[in-house]
C-alpha cells in the first residue's frame, strides 16, 4: 500500500507542465513547474515546513508552542499546516493588500490572524514586520519563523525545488524564471541549479514599486524606488537575508496590470488557474523572450492556485475598476456595429403606424419621444397582446399604449453593466452621444460585443 502517513508528506514532487498556447511566440520550449498541487496550494509549503524542522532541531521551537509570522498568506496557510500535525498554535501578521480569501483560509485552519496597514515602512511600529517581531515578545512559548531572513527558506529550495527541476528536465534546463518576494525560492533553487550548470540562467521577476531590481543592478538600496503596487506574494521594500544576488543573472519588472492580465490568460488558453505572482513570472518572460533561441529550455516557477484571488484578478469588476480590463462600453457598440438611424415615434401617432414601422425595419421596440426626448416606449410583445385583445387599438395613439421608457445610460457605460437591464420589461437600451443625438443597442447587439 502507498499511503501518507500525513498530510506533510504529500509535500513536494509537483508536476512539470509544458505551456502550448500562451508560449506559442516564444522560440524556447516552456515548461512550468506547477507548485500549487502542493497541499497548501502554494510552493511556501516547502520553506514552511523546513523552517519549523529547523526550528525544532534548535530548540526554538518547543512543544506546544506558537509560531508566529508575517505571510502574505501562503507562506502561514504551509507553516499551519506544520502545526496542526505536530500540534502548535499560530498566530499570523498580514497585510490589508491580501485577498480576504488567504486571511480565511489561514482561520480555517486554526490560525489567528492579524491585519496591519500596507503602506507603511518596515520599521514601523504598525508594519507586519514590527508587528511580528513584537509579538514573538510578548506572547511566552513562541517562534518568530521570520521567512525573510531565516536561510531554512532557501535551504528548502536548494533541497527539493532544485532537484526535481533538474531531474524532470533530465538536465537540460537552461532558463529558471521566478518572481523575487523574500528571495528563498529563486536563491535556493538557483544555488542548487549553478552547481549542477554554472550556464544556467535565471531570471527574477519583480514588480514596479519594489526595490529588489535596483538593489540587484546598483547595490543601492533606494526608498525613491519603492511605492504601492496591487501585486501579491513578490517584490519586497527592503532587502531580506536570504538574497545571494550572485547566482541571479537578470531582473525584469512587470506592471500590476499585465501580471494579472497574464494570469487570466494561462487561466483560458492553458487550463492552469494560477495566483497573481504565475501571471507576472510569464509576462516577464513575455517581455524577455528575444533573448531565447530554440534549443532553450525555460522552467517558470507558477507559485500558487488562483482560488486566492477570485474577489481579485479574476473578477471582472475589480479588474475593471482599477483599468485593468480593456472594456467595451456602450460607444464601443455603437461603433463597431456602424451607426444606425435611431427609428422613435410620436406620442400622438397611431399603433397602426407603429406597427408598420416594426414590420419595416424588423425591429420590436420603439422608444417613444417629442423634442424633449423619452416620454416611454412601444414593444412588439406588449403591442401583440393589446392588439389580441382589442383589434381596434390600432387606430388608438401611441400615447395610449405607452410603456415605460427605456433604461438610459452613459455613453461610456461598460458592456458588462448594460446586459443586467435588459429583461422582458426592457428589450433594449438608450443612450446620447456627445453631440446630443440618441442611440439606441438591443440584447443581440450585446451578446455581439461580448463574443467579439
Amino acid at each position: 500500500m502507498n499511503i501518507k502517513n500525513n498530510i506533510l508528506e504529500t509535500i513536494g514532487n509537483t508536476p512539470m507542465i509544458r505551456l502550448n498556447k500562451v508560449a506559442k511566440d516564444i522560440p524556447a520550449t516552456v515548461l512550468a513547474k506547477v507548485d500549487y498541487f502542493n497541499p497548501g496550494n502554494s510552493i511556501k509549503d516547502r520553506m514552511a515546513l523546513k523552517m519549523v524542522e529547523v526550528a525544532e532541531q534548535e530548540g526554538k521551537l518547543k512543544p506546544g508552542g506558537t509560531i508566529i509570522e508575517g505571510t502574505s498568506g501562503n507562506t502561514g496557510m504551509g507553516l499551519a499546516l506544520a502545526a496542526v500535525v505536530k500540534g502548535y498554535k499560530c498566530i499570523f501578521v498580514t497585510t490589508d493588500k491580501q485577498s480576504k480569501e488567504k486571511a480565511d483560509i489561514l482561520k480555517a485552519v486554526g490560525a489567528e490572524v492579524i491585519v496591519c496597514p500596507t503602506n507603511v515602512m518596515p520599521e514601523d511600529p504598525r508594519s507586519y514586520y514590527s508587528v511580528a517581531a513584537r509579538l514573538a515578545k510578548e506572547v511566552p512559548n513562541s517562534y518568530h519563523m521570520n521567512q525573510y531572513d531565516n536561510l531554512a527558506n532557501r535551504l528548502a529550495h536548494y533541497e527539493t525545488t532544485g532537484p526535481e527541476i533538474w531531474e524532470q528536465t533530465g538536465g537540460k534546463i537552461t532558463h529558471l524564471i521566478c518572481t523575487a518576494g523574500t528571495g528563498g525560492t529563486i536563491v535556493g533553487t538557483a544555488q542548487y541549479l549553478k552547481e549542477k550548470n554554472p550556464d544556467v540562467q535565471i531570471w527574477a521577476i519583480d514588480v514596479y514599486g519594489s526595490l529588489l531590481t535596483k538593489y540587484f543592478r546598483t547595490g543601492e538600496i533606494d526608498m525613491n524606488e519603492v511605492h504601492p503596487y496591487i501585486s501579491e506574494g513578490f517584490g519586497e521594500d527592503f532587502v531580506p537575508k536570504n538574497y545571494d544576488m550572485s547566482v541571479i543573472d537578470h531582473f525584469e519588472q512587470v506592471t500590476d496590470k499585465d501580471g494579472a492580465v497574464m494570469a487570466r490568460k494561462l487561466a483560458r488558453e492553458e487550463g492552469l488557474f494560477c495566483g497573481y505572482s504565475a501571471g507576472s513570472c510569464l509576462q516577464g518572460l513575455m517581455q524577455l523572450k528575444g533573448k531565447l533561441k530554440k534549443d532553450d529550455v525555460v522552467v517558470c516557477i507558477f507559485h500558487d492556485h488562483g482560488s486566492r484571488y477570485v474577489a481579485k484578478i479574476y473578477n471582472d469588476q475589480w479588474m475593471i475598476e482599477r483599468g485593468f480590463l480593456d472594456v467595451k462600453t456602450f460607444k464601443d457598440v455603437i461603433s463597431s456595429r456602424g451607426t444606425k438611424r435611431l427609428i422613435t415615434i410620436e406620442p400622438q401617432q397611431t399603433v397602426a403606424e407603429a406597427v408598420e414601422l416594426m414590420k419595416k425595419y424588423d425591429i420590436e421596440q420603439i422608444p417613444v419621444m417629442n423634442n424633449e426626448g423619452p416620454l416611454g416606449s412601444i414593444s412588439e410583445s406588449g403591442l401583440f397582446q393589446k392588439v389580441f385583445n382589442n383589434p381596434e387599438i390600432k387606430s388608438s395613439k401611441v400615447a395610449d399604449v405607452l410603456e415605460p421608457t427605456l433604461p438610459i445610460v452613459t455613453f461610456d457605460t461598460p458592456v458588462e453593466k448594460l446586459s443586467p437591464l435588459i429583461n422582458k420589461g426592457n428589450g433594449a437600451i438608450l443612450s446620447k452621444d456627445e453631440a446630443g443625438n440618441y442611440h439606441i443597442i438591443t440584447k443581440y447587439d450585446i451578446l455581439q460585443a461580448l463574443g467579439k
